[in-house]
């Protein structure tokens, strides 16, 4: 078992790439295209998975891994059960943050903004893209409720699976996407001797970014 000293002393000395503020482009987001695009040619496992953190109106953080399913110059979209415990604080509170690692290019991703939901069209596209389990799978869990055991769930898949057998899954009025409009994104590339690159992008308008370099 590792005890506390191997803990203190985990530590990777990054030395796989740099970044500056004249390599950069001047929008995050073709600055995200790219690196995601290196991300999907280095065969970076997960690529699209992102931490997912939401806030309570009195500031009690919660995060959680979902998958990014696409992206564009308004934000960056994902999909899920709208009565789920993000799902609820995002209404209550639509602010949020996500953050990408990907250890293998030594790269970081942290962005923040506000949260809204797509268009119930957009939420129908996706949803009846989806495998048919999962279509039937999301009908049948209660996400973020408590149960009894996971037999429930299983019996409810089955059922379900059997009603839909030769028909169209419905997509629950509470399941769909939402989109996270960022005002801040900050890359980070590790760098020997803990001189690590950030470069941090804050919205001044409507199509304007202002970009900075941070200390690490």
């Amino acid at each position: 078992m590792m005890n506390q000293e191997d803990i203190k002393n985990l530590r990777v000395e990054y030395t796989t790439a740099s970044l500056s503020e004249t390599t950069t482009k001047a929008d995050p987001i073709k600055q995200f295209e790219i690196w995601f695009n290196e991300a999907q040619e280095a065969h970076v496992p997960e690529r699209n998975a992102m931490t997912l953190s939401t806030a309570t109106n009195d500031g009690r953080p919660s995060a959680r891994v979902v998958l990014l399913k696409g992206f564009y110059d308004a934000g960056f979209i994902f999909f899920t059960n709208y009565l789920s415990r993000k799902g609820k604080e995002i209404n209550k509170n639509p602010v949020g943050a996500l953050t990408f690692f990907w250890p293998g290019l030594e790269r970081q991703i942290r962005i923040e903004g506000t949260i809204e939901k797509v268009s119930k069209e957009e939420s129908e596209k996706y949803f009846h893209s989806r495998p048919k389990n999962s279509q039937i799978g999301a009908l049948a869990s209660p996400q973020s409720q408590e149960i009894a055991d996971r037999k429930i769930l299983e019996d409810k898949w089955s059922e379900l699976a059997a009603e839909y057998e030769d028909k169209e899954v419905p997509k629950p009025s509470y399941w769909g996407g939402y989109i996270l409009k960022p005002r801040l994104i900050e890359f980070w590339q590790g760098r020997p001797s803990r001189l690590h690159d950030r470069i941090l992008y804050k919205k001044i308008d409507n199509k304007n970014w202002k970009k900075a370099r941070l200390a690490p």
